[in-house]
């Protein structure tokens, strides 16, 4: 196994929160001459990609164009969304656009806009298969690659993503999917009569209005367990606890008042539907009515009992949560819309796992700047950016704040590294 290299730190996952990172280091860097951060990235995917999968044409972003990778940090940042913009030749064109929201493959093209800037600093089509302390050496970690390298670094900030959920038992396949394939999917040569979509949030609504657009014959049937979907809180007053300072509130309050602002404010960003959307597909289904040709369906307080998937058809049981009643039927395709969760960090730390601090509930301990408390053992620093929601509040898992928690981890990174010269 070769080494390469000394390292200040290392980002195991080059996604949009490492990508803001390369980018807070680059700023800092620049702006503190000779005392840079040396960096290093590490990524599975062949090239830079951020939820290809749900890169509807028509899909607009959640939030604000200036929630982007440096602005709520770096007004003036040349990677911006505006600098993007200006390069691109469209900033005239977005102005009289007259939308703060970009659709997603705009967004997405910005994305691979910077990540371009970066790509000597990534190793793709790589993964950390094992995150080692150094014996003798506690302030360093040795961070092992499929490729066979070794990287020495004092610092690693592991972003690995979100992890798709589907409901235990239920096994992907070629008519068995997740949201997060539907593009590369669909794009397949298929021709379904019948489509099942099993999910009440944003990506359930948006397969259900891709399917029903995109397959003119097929029959598409919406499944939840709610009574229909939820619209999405986006008001002012709601959106604040994405704000930069309700970080600050959140990992300050006691532990009852953590669980009372998630509850609260999850109506902000879990299982919830754009109200345009709604109303679309609402209005499609009653026009439908009309004519006497119902190709969209919604199963409400419904759920998905047994699924067994053939060679040509899935065969699965919908079963009413009111009555308990149950129908036997047949489908071309289920996709479930079942949501993401966060990837464990714990799953690469192997024996530094015994070094992590944790709550009185096992989670792990994390502090204001994202490192994980350690005991003394361990002097190097592991950051997380993910799966922090339980310390850090709703914005974790979200684009929100990357910008400012970016700059967070830099600046603590840096005035520890100052701190041994």
């Amino acid at each position: 196994m070769s080494r390469c290299g000394s390292f200040d730190l290392v980002g195991v996952g080059f996604g949009p929160s490492n990508l803001a990172l390369a980018v807070a280091v680059a700023e800092h860097n620049s702006s503190t001459p000779g005392a840079g951060l040396s960096t290093r990235f590490v990524e599975r995917q062949p090239t830079f990609g951020w939820h290809r999968g749900m890169l509807l044409e028509d899909a607009t972003m959640q939030i604000s164009f200036l929630k982007d990778l440096a602005t709520l940090r770096n007004p003036v940042s040349p990677y911006g969304f505006l600098s993007y913009l200006h390069d691109r030749g469209r900033l005239i064109d977005f102005i009289n656009y007259g939308s703060a929201f970009p659709t997603r493959l705009e967004f997405h093209d910005y994305l691979e806009w910077v990540a371009g800037r970066f790509a000597d600093d990534v190793d793709y089509r790589t993964t950390v298969t094992s995150i080692d302390p150094v014996p003798d050496a506690p302030e360093f970690l040795d961070v092992r690659t499929s490729g066979g390298t070794t990287m020495r670094t004092r610092n690693v900030v592991v972003a690995t993503g979100l992890t798709a959920n589907l409901p235990d038992g239920v096994v992907p396949g070629e008519r068995i999917w997740h949201t997060r394939d539907l593009l590369t999917r669909t794009d397949q040569p298929i021709d379904p009569r019948r489509v099942i979509v099993v999910g009440a949030g944003q990506s359930a609504a948006e397969a259900v209005d891709h399917f029903h657009r995109r397959f003119e014959s097929a029959e598409v049937w919406a499944v939840f367990n709610r009574y229909g979907y939820s619209p999405a809180d986006d008001t002012p007053f709601a959106n604040r606890v994405f704000d930069p300072g309700a970080v600050d509130d959140f990992f300050g309050a006691p532990p009852e008042v953590k669980q009372m602002i998630l509850g609260y404010h999850a109506n902000t960003n879990y299982s919830v539907v754009d109200p345009e959307l709604i109303e679309s597909l609402y209005r499609r289904h009653y026009h439908e009515k009309i004519s006497g040709r119902e190709r969209l369906r919604f199963l409400n307080v419904s759920r998905i009992g047994d699924v067994v998937a053939g060679r040509d058809h899935v065969e699965l049981v919908l079963e009413s949560m009111l009555d308990g009643g149950r129908e036997a039927v047949r489908a071309d395709l289920v996709v479930y819309a079942t949501g993401y969760r966060p990837s464990d960090p714990c799953a690469l730390l192997g024996d530094l796992t015994g070094s992590c601090l944790r709550d009185d509930t096992g989670r792990l301990s994390i502090n204001r700047d994202y490192r994980v408390a350690t005991d003394e053992a361990l002097r190097a620093g592991i950051y997380v950016q993910g799966a922090t929601e339980h310390t850090h509040g709703l914005s974790s898992t979200l684009l929100s704040n990357i910008a400012v928690r970016s700059g967070e981890i830099v600046q603590s990174i840096a005035e520890r590294s100052s701190a041994l010269v």
